[in-house]
């Protein structure tokens, strides 16, 4: 064999030899890179990888032990003398490894429920009076018992008393958004058939009747025809009976000392005490009978307390609902969930001035334009959108923790009792299995 061929047979074994060298190298470092994820750590320094693709394949019991995030990171002095820009990215990364192993971390440790202890409780009020009471109605209804805020669903504790919904009539027609018109037609002529519709085909489960005509600026009914209108509602329906004002001061202590003294045993709630009222004129009639007042204050935590600590000096605390008053969307609400919430916190706090049910004015929500004016298309029907500004208003009031709501729509009212109907039952998800696909869902780009 000439020397030429025996160089070349020795190269060639020469380049067999390296090749195989360094695809034991390379082997020798993936062995060593599984052998590191098993552990649940993997550093590489100076390490130069070309490649065009790569697909890694790892077993399922290594996935589910692998620290999420894993920084690769050259050494210190190659970051020393790096660009800004690598230098931050290497910064990112460690900070993105720092808190995922911080999150890996936490996943280990055990859930805790936690047990919130507050040292306040709302008052129970009760609301009508069935004839074993003294009173005619074939239903109550009980408001309040809260010990922790709305809706906390803790182990073990339940909300003693879910929130009620009452249907609105006036004792006169008045002018109504015509989604309210379309509903109740003709019987929004007759206090008592609009009633009736309210409770028995609507389910309503009080009556806020709105004693407007007494006011002297409108048509300045004696009190004693404020109470003959009262009577009829309790005669039209038998549910609890919440008998308003027109809102003056003067005129409204004169109707409600009549309606207290004519129905003393019914549990008529007294729709409302505020400051601008002589208090001392109108509460000593109502302690001796079994009514309920609510206390109005508008927005103001403050006054809240200050009409209900001059209000205590006559009427029982169990006799008390407070009325912070609420406005439509864009037309207040704010003020007022936030009035309701701070109170709420109070007086799970100790604050016994403020340990009283909420009442909602809901219907407030219609005094938004945008609740019943024609509008662009793009708004929807007002036939859907008055109804829907008045459940809004009320689911607001609701996660702010009220318990009575006033109410104007019956659809507000059906969606109402559907959503407390789902808050106060047991969580039952059809397909556990897709209980999380929110997660991966694809959000739309409008």
């Amino acid at each position: 064999m000439s020397e030429h061929k025996q160089r070349k047979n020795v190269s060639e074994k020469s380049g067999r030899d390296e090749d195989v060298q360094r695809v034991s190298e390379v082997i020798g470092v993936l062995a060593k890179i599984a052998e590191a994820l098993e552990k649940g750590i993997v550093e590489l320094y100076n390490i130069d990888i070309n490649i065009d693709e790569v697909e890694l394949k790892l077993p399922l019991q290594i996935l589910e032990t692998l620290p999420i995030p894993v920084a690769i990171t050259p050494p210190p002095k190659a970051v020393a003398e790096a660009k800004p820009e690598v230098q931050a990215g290497v910064a990112v990364a460690k900070a993105v490894e720092v808190v995922g192993k911080k999150v890996v971390e936490l996943m280990t440790l055990a859930f805790e429920e936690p047990k919130l202890k507050f040292v306040g409780k709302v008052v129970e009020v009760k609301l009508g009076a069935t004839r074993s009471e003294g009173g005619t109605r074939d239903r109550v209804i009980v408001l309040g018992g809260h010990e922790l805020p709305p809706y906390y669903y803790l182990t073990g504790y339940k909300p003693p008393y879910p929130p009620a919904f009452g249907g609105d009539v006036f004792d006169m027609k008045i002018s109504l958004p015509r989604a309210v018109r379309i509903v109740f037609g003709d019987a929004l002529d007759n206090p008592e058939e609009w009633a009736r519709i309210w409770v028995n085909k609507f389910g309503a489960e009080a009556v806020d009747l709105h004693l407007i005509s007494t006011d002297p600026s409108i048509k300045d009914s004696p009190p004693e025809e404020a109470v003959k209108n009262v009577d009829r509602i309790l005669q039209a329906v038998k549910v609890p009976v919440i008998a308003g004002g027109s809102g003056n001061p003067e005129k409204d202590v004169a109707v409600f000392n009549k309606v207290v003294e004519a129905f003393p045993s019914e549990g008529i709630v007294i729709n409302s005490l505020n400051l601008d009222m002589d208090l001392e004129k109108v509460c000593p009639n109502i302690a001796k009978t079994n009514a309920v007042v609510i206390d109005f204050s508008p927005m103001s935590v403050e006054k809240a307390e200050e009409i209900n600590r001059k209000v205590y000096t006559w009427i029982p605390r169990n006799r008390i609902m407070l009325d912070l008053n609420i406005g439509g969307i864009g037309y207040g609400t704010e003020y007022g969930f936030t009035a309701m919430e701070r109170a709420r916190l109070g007086a799970l706090l100790g604050n016994e001035l403020l340990q009283h049910p909420f009442n909602v004015g809901a219907a407030n929500a219609w005094g938004a334009r945008e609740a019943w004016m024609a509008m662009d298309p793009y708004w929807g029907p007002r036939e859907i959108r008055g109804p829907l500004w008045e459940t809004l208003t009320c689911i607001i009031c609701l996660l702010a923790g009220a318990d009575y709501f006033m109410m104007l729509h019956p659809l507000s009212v059906k969606v109402m009792k559907s959503l407390r109907e789902y808050l106060f039952s047991e969580p039952k998800p059809r397909d556990p299995e897709k209980a999380l696909d929110w997660l991966s869902a694809k959000i739309p780009v409008v």
